[in-house]
């Protein structure tokens, strides 16, 4: 183990050792959304007050956020997975570079400080290197909004002058971040402003009850064209996260490759309505009550023949990865069709290194699913690929040794311990 120090903060490089080939089986509760949990934290901001968030994952893109909150003045304090965050005394707009660079989704507070302070300043986020993810539709839609916008040597500098004013805007691309930031920002317009072609993801839903909660007025979250009737003041409230639909995909996939009988508890079914048909096609028996859903595989996976990425509530590109894990061992081709990000396939090099038989062509990938996975060392790029080895690992042959795990750390609370509780062999060294 090595510990390296950067910003005046110490990081421990830990790995996964995974010791392959063993059955999962019991229950587990699956974690609070990393995607609802990023905005409704940024969200807190406008309330001026203070909000209680249940459910909220420990994850180093929280805490990320935490300490952007914290920067500008906000106090923030957590007990197990509550998370109690006050606003009142918030006294900065800015956030510095080494605090944007953390995470791609750094971007969601440039909406909620104009909101609250009619000017922000601010970087260029961070994050995983997906290929192209241009925050233009976010600028686009705030200037729509009469937010005066200069970008100078990678900086941000926003001013709402006249105030925000309301409008219609209508989106290229259905994309979250853009339709969370023109959420955030509208809720202090003057007036109603209207998005069409707005994303229509769980996590969006969930920002939409939070902000109606603390007295926004938004309708239409979850459909195509959202409403949003600007209000003079919000304030805080209690709100639980909405479980992690990404995660659970996770866990099923690691069910699946070792044809094993996993329950999860709190679960939304229709948040999976595009991921269960895939494990359907694949041989797997799922039934889901009460909020559990129980997943029971085959001895051998078929082979579902085609996946395509889509924006909700197509299948998740967020699931792709760790699906592909699973089809790894899966009798016949699998096709997959990324359509959302250009670089989503860092993962495969590292599951062909353990055994699989994968081919890239642009945004086509084709699993050759083959009869076993042999451990090795692997290295992981990014969050999902990261989660895809953990899966893949867990069915091979031997040991698998993970590097990178910091990446799984943004979007997976405790994920050893979580397999560990279903019988996987996965220490943390």
């Amino acid at each position: 183990m090595r510990v390296e120090i950067f910003c005046e903060r110490v990081f421990v490089v830990a790995k996964f050792l995974v010791s392959g080939g063993r059955k999962l089986s019991g229950e587990v509760k699956v974690q609070g959304s990393k995607n609802s949990t990023l905005p409704i934290l940024a969200a807190t901001i406008l309330c001026e007050d203070e909000s209680v968030l249940f459910n909220c994952p420990k994850l180093s893109d929280v805490d990320a956020s935490i300490r952007i909150l914290r920067y500008l003045g906000c106090r923030a304090t957590r007990s197990d997975s509550t998370l109690v965050v006050d606003t009142t005394d918030m006294k900065r707009s800015d956030i510095p570079h080494e605090l944007m660079r953390e995470m791609r989704s750094s971007i969601i507070f440039l909406g909620v400080l104009i909101a609250r302070c009619g000017r922000a300043k601010l970087s260029l986020p961070g994050g995983c290197e997906l290929g192209p993810r241009p925050i233009d539709l976010h600028l686009s839609a705030l200037r729509q909004m009469g937010i005066e916008i200069t970008e100078q040597h990678g900086e941000l500098f926003c001013v709402a002058t006249d105030g925000i004013k309301p409008s219609k805007i209508a989106l290229s691309f259905p994309s979250v971040g853009a339709t969370e930031n023109i959420m955030l920002t509208a809720v202090k317009a003057k007036g109603t402003t209207i998005i069409t072609n707005a994303a229509k993801e769980p996590e969006i839903e969930d920002l939409a009850e939070f902000l109606n909660r603390c007295g926004a007025k938004i309708s239409g979250a979850g459909e195509s064209t959202i409403v949003i009737e600007g209000v003079q003041k919000l304030y805080g409230c209690s709100h639980s996260i909405i479980p992690d639909r990404i995660v659970a995909a996770t866990i099923m996939s690691a069910a699946a490759g070792t044809s094993s009988k996993v329950t999860l508890d709190g679960v939304i079914q229709n948040h999976l309505s595009a991921i269960v048909p895939v494990f359907e096609q694949a041989g797997c028996d799922i039934s889901c009550k009460d909020g559990k859903l129980t997943i029971d595989a085959p001895y051998r996976l078929r082979s579902p023949k085609l996946i395509r990425t889509m924006p909700y509530p197509g299948f998740p590109t967020d699931a792709q990865a760790v699906v592909m894990a699973m089809t790894c061992k899966s009798s016949g081709l699998t096709v997959f069709v990324e359509n959302i990000f250009e670089s989503r396939y860092k993962h495969v090099d590292e599951l062909n290194r353990l055994g699989a038989n994968i081919k890239v062509e642009g945004k086509v990938a084709v699993v050759d699913g083959v009869r076993h996975l042999s451990g090795a060392n692997v290295h992981s790029l990014d969050l999902r690929g990261a989660a895809a080895l953990v899966v893949a690992s867990l069915s091979a042959q031997g040991n698998t040794q993970i590097s990178g795990i910091n990446h799984l750390e943004r979007g997976y609370d405790e994920f050893e311990v979580v397999l560990q509780s279903l019988g996987a062999d996965v220490k943390r060294i």
